[in-house]
């Protein structure tokens, strides 16, 4: 176990005006399990990272401090934070801090998945004898689905987090910190991920869990801690006792309250022409032979475990990947997507990876909108409809997940295409953007255009989608 202290802790991104965090008080005694809330751009994952030790001094401006049993994280090496060759380095003590990140490709570092796992205790020196038996163990509690010589290469994103996970759980950290561990997973491997987390907790581990499905969450904890953004901490206390006493203003103000439910937005007129026709497209060893119709006018949801190919049909519709069987025919056009030329692509077809950092190329975030050539007047539009224009001068890889998640999505609608293709869409997004979100996609589709999302978001799908397709099932 680990004892968590901030005092008057505050945290500036080089080159930001705004403080990511400030003036943040805080005390985790040991054992104590936190669920982390905030809006999005709140400073969560910026928190995380401070307790990770991963902020260093040359990359922001620091006030305050932070302690981990007495200790500054940036000056001691504190095993599974993060995972890579070059930070190998003793430890002394039983200080352990291990920390999931939001997107898991950040923290795979080998090509077989259990020598992955296995990495992070091959670095602390853990005899060779115990290794294998505790990297099966850990990925049994995830539910990873693979063999341990399955490549990382070949895993979803649902199923890298799984692994990304039992590379933290294997080294039975003392203080865990989770950023998001079930946002890209299907609902039955987030249930196996709770599962292995409840017993995690059961074990005296320190817990601060940033997660944004809370009633699925609440069962992990018995604390609530809501940031607020740029100014400390906005409540804390027991779960039920921080709902009732100021629930409805943390909902008005973006943080998913349990009991607060979103009405839904429905299509007001039938949809219109087929935009794309999938006949018996497959990926070899990626996606399965599927066939499915886009029209104008509607939100089509793919949805279905995590490994079934939804990201795989989104990158073949979007012409971004050639399948290797079946055919994708856009009417009235000769040649498939993937053979257009990159300019004629982005006019027709918006694409928003899973992993927003994917698609970045430029330095800020204003020119990252402009990149495709739109008017001032759009790109200035879609930075205040998506909440991102005091970010304009930002680096766009300094945002939180949330602010790359809906830069990602404005880049899409940059060109003002008439098909949008979006992978896991409300990704990290606080209640309040989630909505505004949700009422940008639902005009759009109201003026005809077409929008695709694979999602594993079942809110989502109730409020927006006209149509679903699930994946993986008969």
């Amino acid at each position: 176990m680990c004892e968590v202290v901030l005092r008057g802790f505050g945290w500036r991104h080089a080159g930001r005006r705004a403080w990511a965090l400030r003036g943040v008080d805080l005390h985790i005694a040991h054992g104590e399990r936190v669920l982390l809330l905030g809006p999005s751009g709140a400073g969560k994952s910026t928190l995380l990272a401070a307790l990770a030790g991963l902020l260093p001094e040359d990359s922001g401006e620091a006030e305050g401090e932070v302690q981990i049993d007495g200790l500054d994280p940036r000056r001691h090496c504190f095993p599974g934070s993060p995972r890579r060759p070059q930070d190998r380095a003793p430890v002394a003590g039983n200080e352990r801090v291990g920390l999931l990140f939001q997107d898991p490709q950040t923290q795979l570092v080998m090509a077989r998945s259990g020598d992955d796992v296995a990495f992070g205790l091959e670095n602390r020196g853990v005899p060779a004898g115990e290794i294998w038996p505790r990297v099966g163990e850990a990925l049994d509690r995830v539910g990873f689905p693979y063999p341990m010589s399955r490549p990382t290469a070949a895993l979803s994103g649902g199923e890298a987090q799984r692994l990304a996970l039992a590379g933290v759980l294997v080294l039975r950290p003392g203080l865990l910190l989770l950023d998001e561990p079930t946002a890209n997973l299907d609902p039955a491997g987030a249930a196996l991920v709770r599962d292995a987390l409840t017993r995690t907790c059961q074990r005296d581990t320190t817990t601060i869990l940033v997660e944004h499905r809370v009633a699925e969450a609440l069962p992990l904890v018995d604390r609530v801690v809501v940031l607020e953004p740029g100014g400390g901490v906005r409540a804390d206390g027991a779960p039920a006792a921080v709902f009732a006493a100021c629930g409805d203003e943390l909902a008005d103000r973006g943080v998913w309250v349990p009991g607060h439910p979103i009405a839904p937005r429905k299509a007001v007129a039938p949809p219109g022409d087929v935009l794309v026709r999938v006949r018996d497209v497959a990926v070899a060893d990626r996606l399965p032979p599927v066939e499915v119709d886009v029209r104008a006018g509607e939100v089509l949801a793919v949805t279905g475990p995590n490994g079934a190919g939804k990201s795989t049909l989104a990158l073949v519709l979007g012409g971004l990947l050639p399948p290797t069987a079946g055919r994708v025919e856009y009417p009235g056009q000769p040649a498939p997507p993937h053979r257009w030329r990159a300019a004629a692509l982005a006019r027709r077809v918006g694409s928003v990876f899973q992993n927003p950092e994917h698609q970045f190329v430029t330095t800020r975030v204003v020119d990252e909108l402009a990149l495709a050539g739109p008017p001032a007047s759009v790109v200035d539009d879609l930075l205040a409809r998506l909440r991102l224009t005091h970010l304009a001068p930002a680096n766009p890889y300094t945002l939180s997940g949330g602010e790359a998640r809906r830069l990602s999505v404005a880049t899409a609608l940059a060109t003002a295409p008439r098909l949008l293709i979006l992978d896991e869409p409300t990704f990290g997004q606080d209640r309040r953007t989630w909505i505004e979100l949700a009422d940008l996609l639902a005009g759009l589709r109201d003026e005809g255009r077409a929008i695709v999302a694979v999602t594993h978001d079942d809110a989502f799908v109730s409020v927006l989608a006209d149509r679903r397709r699930c994946l993986g099932f008969p």
